[in-house]
């Protein structure tokens, strides 16, 4: 009974792993719509919109070297999963008067998904 039960935990903890990998493979899949304004890892640099390396715990409006709007930089946002998962949804609407051209993303799943793909690059666009 023991070695079935830690069979069973061992199977269930390789699962949440497996899930995890496929929440930010999917995420990078999403991702590919932002990528023609943002981009993220090792080599990103700002182009339309500002790099999203770093993004948990940033100030919104905080990237070096990228010209944000007034409506940006006084947002006082930190960014974190509630935060995006509300922003992501209208970005016109969380911060009126920003550039950002971008309808939104309503689909919850995708929305989380995206989000596990961000938060994975730390400020330097390595992944943790």
């Amino acid at each position: 009974m023991t070695r079935v039960l830690v069979f069973m935990i061992g199977l269930l903890l390789g699962s949440m792993d497996t899930a995890l990998a496929q929440d930010i493979a999917a995420g990078e899949q999403s991702f590919r719509r932002c990528a023609v304004c943002h981009a993220v890892g090792e080599d990103a640099k700002n182009k339309i919109g500002p790099a999203l390396n770093g993004l948990q715990g940033r100030k919104s409006g905080a990237v070096e070297d990228y010209s944000y709007t007034e409506a940006n930089r006084n947002a006082g946002l930190t960014w974190d999963e509630v935060t995006f998962t509300d922003y992501i949804k209208d970005p016109k609407a969380k911060i009126p008067g920003t550039k950002m051209v971008f309808s939104g993303i309503k689909d919850e799943k995708e929305i989380k998904d995206l989000w596990a793909y961000l938060a994975q690059f730390d400020p330097d666009g390595k992944k943790k």
